[in-house]
């Protein structure tokens, strides 16, 4: 009887996980959807290649608007302007990137990896209002919207995995 029970708890319990498991798993996708609007950049990015410091941003600079697959660099070669929430190891890619906004607004930055991302400009981080993922299907994992000010932004990406990332800045209606 006592294994009975066991056994009952582990199905219970192996039942109720299953949604769950299910939020975290991606969809199977036959093909990637095209993205309009806004988003329709993403499906013809540049190549850029990021910075290891400031004084290197200006060869570094992404259009709002414009899709790039950036190039990262190891970690430890990055000298990041202000130390990344989530560094990464030394084994992770990472990278400066410029952002010139000329309006006042709130502005997405879409990524085709989970990398961890910060913006900063006067030295100090600016705050996001919205994490999200990317539409289904779409190249997109993670978007970060920020409320930004006409000026230069830094946009620091840390901790990817791989040694380039697609992004995307666009200013939302």
């Amino acid at each position: 009887m006592k294994g009975f029970r066991v056994g009952c708890v582990l199905l219970a319990s192996m039942a109720s996980a299953g949604p769950v498991l299910a939020q975290e798993r991606p969809p199977v996708c036959a093909a990637p959807v095209a993205l309009t609007g806004d988003l329709a950049a993403w499906a013809s990015p540049g190549d850029r290649t990021a910075a290891t410091d400031v004084a290197g941003l200006a060869a570094a600079t992404l259009a709002i608007g414009e899709a790039a697959r950036v190039k990262l660099l190891p970690t430890p070669a990055v000298r990041y302007p202000l130390r990344p929430e989530k560094p990464g190891g030394s084994v992770s890619f990472g990278g400066l990137v410029r952002l010139h906004v000329t309006a006042p607004g709130t502005y997405r930055i879409a990524l085709g990896s989970g990398a961890w991302i910060d913006l900063v400009a006067g030295g100090k981080a600016v705050g996001s209002t919205a994490h999200g993922h990317g539409p289904d299907c779409s190249g997109i994992r993670k978007m970060v919207d920020f409320p930004l000010t006409p000026g230069d932004y830094t946009l620091q990406i840390a901790a990817n995995g791989a040694d380039a990332i697609t992004v995307l800045a666009v200013k939302l209606p």
